[in-house]
């Protein structure tokens, strides 16, 4: 059979086959299911990890070569391939031949030194170009076939110095197209994915418990994006949606009960209709009877009846009457029990809008947030500045002391920051061991010294990791919202201030 061609026609049919295979709307799962019907090989993330390790076991032996790690490392940050090449192809030419550079450089090795550890970055190179196939080269032929030439000149020790930087010139060339490509086609899918969710999300309008779940699938499918970050989604998602789904069935069953104890109500006002039209009848059957009596020993029969039918006609009231009152009880009830699901079900779309390991604002949140906060700013003319936080050395935190270690460092963190700042800020997890202060009514000299007088209360409040003080600091970037920016520029600015922050020495706040 020929293969789908079209993208729109593919997004069809992997949602056919999502559906099929009963597997949940996961960005992962929908990806599979895409490049399976487009016959294609599944696309890898961007390997943070393993670039990382590499980034780590290069060693500055001049100071350019320091300006080229420091690049890499925000390449990395970035996941900009582009970035990652230029940075290593700099790296290998100043460290060839090199003399230290304005003087304050570290003297360059002896010459036998200098070509082992030469061989040995090339080692790392080829391997990290290695790691590159599945994400770049699987799909271009010509570029695979570079690429497998470039890492056995790499890994070749008779190989040239010159020829082995020809090549790689050429492959870093080469692979900022690819990656610039790969970009393009992410973007695209991803662009594609989030016209499925809106859609999807229209059509089921009448079902506002759903908006959370929507809102997290399109967080979910935002750069950048990371499988932890998927995971986490896929989880938060899953907790979401059997909740609401136990108490959307509850709601159900409690809108089936109040219509039964409706039609038992009017079943009740016919049965004491029917009793009363009886008991009218009854004593029309009287007062007729009654002018007809002569003496009185026919009136006793007659006004025994008569009695008989009035105490009758009041036990039917009475009877009635206890039961409309316990049904309107029930009813009431049954309201009470509809009106707590509702509020489950609006708490669990809530929870789309938070991180669950801290319980501060997720992008989502702080997107809300952020433009309720601009309005304000518009509307009375005041300031509003934000600052982006990210905790020094978290990875060296995580590896040393473990995953759970830093998971809780986040949380003695978001306590501290909490207890510093004012109930009208507020705090968002950014991403990772990022974190965001939106400040109201604060110009910028204002909120940098919110964030100094932040850092000096953390270096009071030290982190406990299994009875070891461990002390937490954070770099941050503030910026001031001007007039008519957009809180994209604003971030973007802060962003930038706090990764000068980390090159100044860390433990600093700079404005952007």
């Amino acid at each position: 059979m020929k293969p789908i061609q079209h993208p729109s026609e593919i997004a069809r049919e992997a949602l056919k086959l999502l559906s099929a295979r009963k597997l949940s709307p996961t960005p992962a799962n929908y990806q599979e299911c895409y490049y399976e019907i487009a016959e294609k090989p599944h696309m890898q993330g961007f390997p943070e990890d393993q670039l990382r390790q590499i980034a780590l076991a290069l060693k500055a032996h001049n100071v350019a070569q320091q300006e080229q790690l420091d690049q890499l490392d925000l390449a990395i940050r970035k996941h900009s391939w582009k970035g990652v090449g230029l940075a290593l192809q700099e790296y290998v030419q100043q460290g060839i031949g090199s003399e230290s550079s304005e003087g304050g450089g570290v003297a360059p090795p002896a010459a036998a030194d200098a070509s082992a550890y030469a061989r040995d970055c090339f080692s790392k190179v080829a391997g990290l170009i290695d790691s590159m196939r599945p994400a770049l080269a699987d799909e271009d032929e010509g570029f695979a076939e570079q690429m497998g030439g470039v890492v056995h000149t790499l890994r070749d020790p008779m190989a040239d110095i010159q020829v082995v930087r020809d090549e790689f010139d050429l492959f870093c060339r080469r692979l900022a197209f690819a990656a610039e490509e790969q970009g393009q086609i992410k973007h695209a899918l991803l662009k594609l994915l989030h016209v499925i969710i809106e859609n999807i999300s229209k059509l089921i309008m009448e079902d506002s418990w759903l908006e959370g779940q929507v809102a997290a699938l399109i967080e979910a499918v935002s750069p950048p994006l990371s499988l932890r970050r998927l995971d986490d989604v896929e989880r938060r998602i899953r907790d979401v949606m059997y909740k609401q789904a136990t108490a959307k069935e509850r709601a159900i069953e409690a809108q089936a009960e109040i219509r039964e104890m409706l039609g038992t109500f009017i079943e009740r006002l016919a049965a004491m209709n029917d009793s009363s039209t009886r008991f009218h009848g009854r004593l029309e059957d009287g007062a007729r009877k009654l002018e007809q009596v002569k003496t009185l020993e026919d009136m006793a029969p007659l006004l025994s009846e008569v009695i008989q039918a009035t105490r009758t006609m009041a036990e039917d009231t009475e009877r009635s009457r206890e039961e409309l009152a316990a049904l309107r009880e029930k009813v009431q009830a049954t309201e009470s029990e509809i009106a707590k699901l509702h509020l489950e079900l609006n708490n669990a779309s809530a929870m789309a809008r938070h991180d669950p390991l801290t319980n501060t604002l997720n992008r989502k949140g702080l997107d809300e947030v952020m433009v309720r906060e601009i309005a304000a700013m518009q509307r009375k003319g005041t300031s509003l500045s934000l600052a982006l936080l990210d905790i020094d050395n978290f990875k060296q935190l995580n590896d040393r002391l473990g995953h759970a270690a830093g998971d809780e460092a986040l949380v003695h963190l978001v306590g501290v920051v909490r207890a510093c700042i004012r109930l009208s800020d507020s705090l968002a997890r950014y991403g990772g061991e990022e974190f965001v202060v939106l400040m109201p009514d604060t110009p910028l000299d204002e909120a940098m010294t919110a964030m100094s007088r932040l850092q000096r209360e953390l270096t009071r409040n030290f982190f406990l990791a299994n009875n070891e003080k461990v002390l937490i600091t954070f770099s941050a970037g503030v910026a001031q919202l001007a007039t008519g920016e957009s809180q994209e520029d604003a971030y973007q600015r802060a962003d930038a201030a706090m990764y000068l922050a980390k090159r100044a020495g860390k433990n600093r706040v700079l404005a952007g």
